[in-house]
């Protein structure tokens, strides 16, 4: 196979061999749509840079690459500082793409990944049939996410079914009988909607409290603008139960932080409040969670485990490759990230006015 060199990728392009360079190596003055197309190009050619030379002693480039759906994703924001840092730490940097959680997205992470001469990839799977995803000792890479894995590759999955049900059993501890889930559309395939979807309907059954479709308050997508239209229609449901003289939903888990804070929003513009209409509580604990008004109940992932694991996996398998047994990697290892339920406001009950003040001994309030 002919090699391939950055004048072709530049040719491809459309571009100059200048720009494929400033591309390759990170530099500034490169628009997004030129970038993009860039290294599009470079994945579909197999272009390989000539990193080795770079650091002969090891013969490693000293990059590895994190893959995840979105950089505006609060929870990957925030997971993508703690493995910089975690790898900073370990003498390697880190180069982050976003896959827009599709499977094209994702295998065009690992490709280009490859092309670059990364050490190895940390890959968080949305949409990749990792039936199809080919694991080899020449490039490490580890895969977080909740999608079974049938592959050779270490794989860091979150607890999402016990933080689930963890939660519904935290608002029913709080006297809720009542209580909604904000997620989804359901689905067949094993993901955060069917998990946590699971956990909710274990924390009910377990609670001994109703669990029916009317419950579920469908979030497509894990964003706060999804989750500020649900919080809305949850606003609809209570007040018409009210009107009704039924009784009304008390409180709601929300899929991920994003959709909860969102659904406090949509609340709002329903005329209603957390927690005073309503308990609530997220998953992921976010940096936002702790800040919000009120601050936000949440399912907890210690984020700093995940990416000192992760980092960890992913470094074990590429000292392995110039070990004894180098050639026979072993079986994918399965971690389960540790977690707690973080409880704060929007999931504690309002006193009444009358409980909060103090009264005097005749029983009339101070």
């Amino acid at each position: 196979m002919a090699t391939v060199r950055m004048s072709d990728v530049a040719r491809a392009a459309g571009v100059s061999t200048m720009t494929v360079s400033n591309v390759v190596n990170g530099r500034p003055g490169v628009s997004e749509e030129v970038r993009r197309r860039v290294l599009r190009q470079l994945a579909e050619t197999g272009y390989r840079m000539n990193v080795s030379a770079r650091n002969l002693r090891s013969g490693h480039s000293g990059v590895i690459g994190l893959a995840v759906p979105g950089h505006d994703v609060p929870y990957f924001a925030a997971l993508a500082t703690h493995v910089a840092q975690e790898a900073e730490r370990r003498g390697y940097r880190v180069a982050v793409e976003q896959t827009g959680a599709k499977e094209a997205g994702e295998v065009a992470a690992i490709r280009f990944s490859q092309a670059m001469d990364y050490d190895g990839l940390i890959l968080s799977t949305v949409g990749m049939d990792l039936e199809k995803l080919d694991v080899g000792q020449a490039f490490p890479i580890v895969l977080l996410g909740e999608r079974e894995n049938p592959t050779a590759a270490d794989h860091v999955s979150m607890a999402n079914h016990a933080g689930s049900r963890a939660a519904v059993e935290h608002l029913a501890a709080q006297g809720a009988g009542r209580i909604a889930f904000i997620g989804g559309p359901e689905t067949a395939e094993q993901t955060i909607h069917s998990l946590r979807l699971g956990g909710w309907r274990e924390g009910l059954q377990d609670a001994g409290l109703a669990c029916s479709p009317e419950l579920i308050f469908e979030a497509p997508e894990v964003t706060m603008e999804a989750g500020r239209r649900a919080g809305r229609r949850v606003a609809e449901r209570i007040l018409a139960d009210r009107a009704a003289g039924r009784d009304p939903i008390e409180a709601a888990f929300a899929i991920t932080d994003s959709v909860a804070l969102g659904a406090v929003r949509g609340l709002a513009d329903g005329g209603l409040r957390v927690p005073e209409d309503l308990l609530l509580v997220g998953f992921d604990d976010i940096p936002e969670a702790a800040m919000a008004v009120p601050s936000l109940s949440s399912v907890a992932p210690d984020m700093s485990w995940t990416a000192r694991r992760a980092v960890e996996l992913l470094l074990e398998r590429l000292a392995g490759q110039d070990g004894p047994t180098a050639g026979s990697p072993p079986a994918g290892r399965e971690e389960t990230i540790p977690w707690i339920l973080q409880v704060r406001e929007s999931s504690s009950p309002v006193r009444s006015k009358q409980e909060r003040q103090p009264t005097d001994p005749t029983g009339a309030a101070s």
